[in-house]
């Protein structure tokens, strides 16, 4: 059972005043997600934009991908498969 498919992603980036805020967002062809990020310069800390765009884009995608996987664990309890003891931290298995 081989596919293959193409997800459409974009990453939109804002800074303003010292804070910078992402927006990731993913198309499947089924649903549109969207993940937010936000990151805020110390005052005192040098002005690196590139640090700010890096944190919060990482937050953004971090968001995203925690909807994805909440997403496929609710797909897998939809299947009626049970899982015995906790949840593994990694893999397909569930």
């Amino acid at each position: 059972m081989s596919h293959t498919l193409e997800w459409k992603a974009r990453l939109y980036l804002f800074e303003e005043g010292g804070t910078t805020k992402a927006r990731a967002v993913v198309d499947t062809g089924i649903t549109v997600l969207t993940g937010h990020g936000t990151a805020r310069r110390n005052p005192a800390d040098p002005d690196v934009p590139e640090i700010g765009d890096e944190l919060a884009a990482g937050r953004a995608l971090q968001d995203l991908g925690r909807q994805l996987v909440d997403i496929a664990e609710r797909d897998v309890e939809g299947t009626g498969t049970t899982r015995p003891g906790p949840r593994p931290a990694v893999g397909w298995s569930m």
